[in-house]
């Protein structure tokens, strides 16, 4: 009888992958249809076959943080998180509606969203100071419901310290915009980054790694760092409207108080929502944003 090994997956291809095993060992995997593909974050069971790794088990997700393709399918990025780290920066500017988009998505998995401000170091540049106020205003309304911010520069004060003291010995990924500067912060937080990164690509047999793959980095003082890549808009799929209304907390508290359970808050009468939006209690930028993100995605 084959023994069996266990193991995390570090990065996942079409047909193959990269593992983490027991001892900190890195091996590429192969995987089998019938088994399936697994992504970043996984635990998985393996047997050494000949001079192959392959994939045996894919073992059940604690959670999935998923994203819409293309074609508006929803897609898996990673799996077994603690949290989510979303990262924004006055250059470039978010764009419209992505940060409300993320927060639907992390609060379906039940998990921590923490919400970061990064490149700090641009505020204070004339072309950049409206984008930057725009942002902080945004990112204070947010710290108000109840959601953790925090700012970050790889250039500068106050450095990265403030992220990596919520990043201890927990799993994270850090999604957000091309170009918010995610590779920056990652390069900032894990010193033997590039050693981390040649065990992955002489794993997978190619003679650089590829930057486009969810990749998970072990943290110096323990704990997980998954990096995804940037895009330029973040999609979500068709779901429940009560779910999108979920990733907006303040409106799902005003919804509790509307005539019928089923109140989309769009057009229906003695709604809470509209009423708190006409008294100037909440504000039309965020109402304006759920409207959007049902009007899109509400099944």
């Amino acid at each position: 009888m084959m023994l069996s090994l266990p193991g995390r997956i570090v990065s996942s291809y079409s047909s193959h992958g990269v593992v983490e095993l027991e001892h900190g060992d890195i091996e590429r995997v192969q995987y089998r249809r019938s088994v399936g593909r697994p992504v970043c974050g996984d635990q998985v069971t393996l047997q050494r076959r000949s001079q192959t790794l392959v994939l045996t088990r894919i073992l059940p997700r604690l959670n999935a943080f998923d994203r819409a393709d293309q074609h508006g399918r929803r897609r898996t990025v990673a799996a077994n998180l603690d949290q989510v780290i979303i990262v924004a920066a006055p250059y470039p500017e978010p764009s419209p509606d992505i940060i409300d988009r993320y927060l639907v998505a992390v609060h379906s998995l039940a998990i921590k969203p923490v919400l970061l401000i990064n490149k700090a170091d641009l505020t204070g540049q004339d072309q950049h100071r409206q984008t930057s106020r725009r942002l902080k205003r945004q990112m204070a309304y947010l710290s108000n419901l109840g959601y953790p911010v925090i700012t970050t520069s790889t250039k500068g004060e106050p450095g990265v310290g403030p992220l990596a003291e919520h990043l201890r010995h927990v799993c994270s990924i850090l999604v957000g915009q091309s170009g918010v500067g995610k590779s920056s912060l990652v390069n900032a937080l894990i010193p033997d980054k590039n050693l981390q990164t040649r065990a992955v690509s002489a794993a997978t047999g190619k003679g650089t790694h590829t930057t486009t793959s969810t990749t998970g980095f072990q943290l110096p003082g323990g704990g997980t760092l998954i990096d995804s890549p940037g895009v330029w808009e973040y999609g979500l799929w068709p779901m429940p409207v009560s779910e999108l209304q979920a990733g907006f907390k303040d409106i799902a508290e005003l919804a509790e108080a509307c005539q019928f359970n089923d109140c989309r808050h769009l057009k229906e009468p003695s709604c809470k929502v509209r009423a708190a939006v006409d008294a100037g209690t909440l504000p039309e930028r965020r109402y304006s944003a759920y409207c959007r993100t049902v009007l899109q995605y509400g099944g």
